[in-house]
């Protein structure tokens, strides 16, 4: 009875270990994603091209000052990817209570041309480990994760001059060298996962 009582708490705890977060240098966790006027986007569609992921939450003041200087937006623009040509940008939305009427909206209001990726469950968010909004990742040609952290080192919007890590992460991918920073700490408000996700 002993040994079938700790085989129980075993199998408990083993099922209880959260999925590990995808690492620079492995590959990207696939998925597939709506977005929110319901198009279909599989990160395979991408390969060949390089991949910013945002995960984006409208709600959090973080993700709003960022919209209102136009950070995103300019990213995208410095780095040539309106066409999605040879940058691809998706922002991606886990909150929980998030639907695609809502990013819709926003997207019309903040006048950003990429897709807002609908991920109410949290299942791509835990996969990538997203922990706060915005939390960046760049993947390269092959789908590698090249880099995760945050848009850039100022966290408290106070710098005339912040470093953008996104920028220098696809410009060092652009130009076949290596991604440094790799990682930084990303801040912002933590993603609004649902409780049973």
């Amino acid at each position: 009875m002993p040994l079938l009582r700790s085989a129980v708490l075993c199998a408990t705890l083993f099922l209880a270990v959260p999925a590990l977060a995808a690492e620079v240098g492995d590959p990207a966790p696939a998925f597939t994603l709506k977005d929110e006027v319901g198009g279909s986007h599989a990160l395979d569609q991408y390969r060949g091209k390089i991949v910013i992921l945002e995960w984006t939450n409208p709600e959090c003041p973080f993700v709003q000052r960022h919209y209102g200087g136009k950070t995103m937006q300019r990213t995208l623009a410095t780095l040539g990817g309106k066409d999605g040509k040879k940058v691809v940008w998706l922002a991606v939305d886990s909150t929980s209570h998030n639907t695609p009427a809502k990013s819709k909206a926003w997207k019309a209001e903040q006048g950003f041309p990429y897709p807002v990726l609908q991920d109410a469950t949290g299942d791509v968010g835990h996969a990538y480990g997203a922990k706060n909004t915005p939390h960046m990742f760049v993947i390269d040609e092959k789908g590698v994760l090249r880099y995760a952290g945050a848009i850039d080192d100022d966290p408290r919007g106070r710098s005339t001059t912040p470093t953008n890590y996104v920028e220098k992460a696809v410009n060092a991918l652009a130009t076949g060298k290596a991604v440094s920073p790799s990682t930084s700490d990303p801040y912002g408000c933590t993603v609004k996962y649902g409780k049973s996700s």
